[in-house]
């Protein structure tokens, strides 16, 4: 096998990653770093070294994962949460039960502080009502930066209007970091979408956008899967523009009349659609 081919393989198995040959040149670009590091003189070098060193499989998937996020990010997912997510489950929760909301492959933070940000907005129409938020990513680094919360001006700019930038963020050096009110709302934590997800405990919400795009159809369908079991009967799930859960699995259907919507089928229902 071509140093290429055993990296690609190490990727598939350890996080879903599916590279095609035309990616080469990502491989070689994103493993660099690793390269001058570790004092290795090329692919070939870590090809032969990857399967026997744990620390540098961690490594070659961080640095292939793709990290690119912002503030409220496509905007549509925001605006149905806080129209007709939010306001119905507070409506059909018992008092005092939470809210959890799980944003899958968090990256460097933003979607879940986004999130936080969102459900501060609505005061008074949760009254009374705990939100719980966890965002979850398989690169250590960007679960690092999403914790530490500190963005560049750059970032801040991609999303977020004046205002809440004023009310939701403190300067810090030469960035912007989240107050602290609204860190606390967030809990992250390094996680494998592969990996058993079964200690989350079930969500009402999940976001998981811009990942399935990654994957081949079997790790797509093993994914959904295991989301899935995660959700509540009737609990939602927001994909990115591109991706879809059609074909892919039963466990889900679309929310008429929101694109990249989808609602976790009852038992029996599924049963019917047999």
């Amino acid at each position: 096998m071509s140093a290429f081919d055993i990296i690609a393989s190490m990727l598939r198995a350890q996080s879903g990653l599916c590279l095609t040959p035309d990616k080469d040149y990502l491989v070689t670009t994103r493993l660099e770093p690793i390269l001058r590091r570790r004092g290795l003189r090329d692919l070939h070098a870590l090809a032969a070294r990857i399967n026997n060193d744990p620390i540098l499989v961690t490594e070659v998937v961080d640095a292939m994962t793709t990290n690119e996020t912002l503030f409220f990010r496509d905007g549509r997912p925001f605006d149905h949460l806080h129209a007709v997510l939010l306001p119905t489950l507070h409506r059909s929760h018992p008092p005092g039960m939470p809210i959890r909301i799980w944003s899958a492959a968090a990256s460097t933070g933003q979607e879940a502080y986004s999130i936080a940000m969102l459900v501060r907005e609505m005061g008074p129409a949760l009254t009374g009502r705990p939100v719980e938020i966890i965002g979850t990513d398989i690169s250590p680094t960007a679960i690092d930066r999403a914790r530490k919360a500190v963005y560049s001006s750059f970032e801040v700019r991609r999303g977020l209007s004046a205002p809440m930038l004023a009310k939701y963020f403190q300067k810090e050096g030469d960035g912007w970091r989240v107050v602290q009110a609204v860190r606390d709302m967030v809990g992250f934590q390094q996680t494998n979408l592969l990996s058993d997800l079964t200690s989350f405990g079930r969500f009402d919400i999940v976001f998981c956008r811009n990942v399935l795009i990654y994957f081949d159809p079997a790790t797509k369908r093993k994914v959904l899967k295991a989301i899935a079991a995660q959700m509540t009967q009737g609990a939602m799930l927001f994909l990115g523009g591109a991706e879809t859960a059609l074909g892919v699995t039963e466990d889900l259907l679309p929310c008429p009349g929101h694109h990249g919507v989808y609602v976790k089928q009852r038992q029996e229902t599924r049963a019917l659609t047999r």
